[in-house]
């Protein structure tokens, strides 16, 4: 199950669409949808739990918890609109299409892959495009 949870005035539109966009890429990586919540939070929240859970005193734009059981996804993803909002100019990209990336990369953690070297952010990266044109299809 995906649920969409707020600790912000934020709130998506579009939740059951994303939901199968998010199921389809899990199937893809042969894995299996479990309990996996998104917390949409402000820059303080997430900071307060950088801090207190990782003892990183920095701004970041998602944190993901992973409980997954083998190849069955469980997990906590919390997302920094405010982050989202800062990147998205940052990159000259839409706040959506950052949303959306962002979105996806808690996902893409879950399913095993990393972005602690150039390689590995390579490869997130090129996964994150692939799943942004699937989300295209279904939206």
């Amino acid at each position: 199950m995906i649920s969409f949870n707020y600790e912000t005035q934020f709130k998506l539109t579009n939740e059951a669409q994303l939901s199968v966009w998010i199921k389809t890429i899990i199937a893809s990586e042969n894995c299996k949808v479990g309990e996996i919540n998104y917390i949409f939070c402000s820059d303080d929240y997430l900071h307060e739990l950088n801090l207190k859970y990782l003892n990183h005193d920095t701004l970041t734009d998602i944190i993901s918890f992973d409980y997954c059981v083998g190849k069955e996804l469980h997990g906590d993803i919390y997302i920094s609109i405010d982050r989202v909002e800062e990147n998205a100019e940052e990159f000259k990209v839409t706040f959506t299409e950052e949303l959306h990336r962002v979105i996806i990369h808690g996902i893409l953690h879950f399913c095993g892959y990393k972005d602690k070297s150039e390689e590995d952010t390579q490869l997130m990266r090129s996964k994150e495009n692939e799943a942004l044109k699937v989300l295209s299809i279904i939206i």
